[in-house]
C-alpha cells in the first residue's frame, strides 16, 4: 500500500507541476489575482504616471517645433514670391 501511495504522489506532483506551468495554470493564477485585487504595485503605477507626464511634455514640444517649422517655411515662401536674389534669401552674400 505504501508503494502505491508513493507512486501516486510522484505522478501527482508531476501532473500538478505540468498544469501549473501551462497556459491553464497561468489562467487559473490570473483568475485568482483578479479575485483578490492583485493589481500592479504602487511603484509601477507611479512610474507609469511619470512616463505619461513626460510623453505629454514631449508631445507639446513636438507641436511647438512643428509650428516653428511652419512659420519658417512661410517666411521662405514669401521671400521666394517677392523674387529676392538667392543670396539674400539665404542670408548670405
Amino acid at each position: 500500500m505504501e508503494d502505491v501511495l508513493a507512486i501516486v504522489m510522484v505522478f501527482g506532483t508531476g501532473m500538478v507541476a505540468i498544469v501549473a506551468f501551462s497556459p491553464i495554470g497561468r489562467a487559473i493564477a490570473n483568475a485568482i489575482n483578479r479575485r483578490t485585487g492583485g493589481g500592479p504595485p504602487a511603484e509601477l503605477s507611479a512610474a507609469v504616471d511619470e512616463l505619461a507626464d513626460r510623453v505629454a511634455g514631449l508631445q507639446q514640444q513636438v507641436a511647438e517645433l512643428a509650428e516653428r517649422q511652419d512659420f519658417a517655411e512661410r517666411l521662405l515662401a514669401k521671400a521666394r514670391e517677392k523674387g529676392l536674389p538667392a543670396g539674400d534669401a539665404r542670408g548670405g552674400t
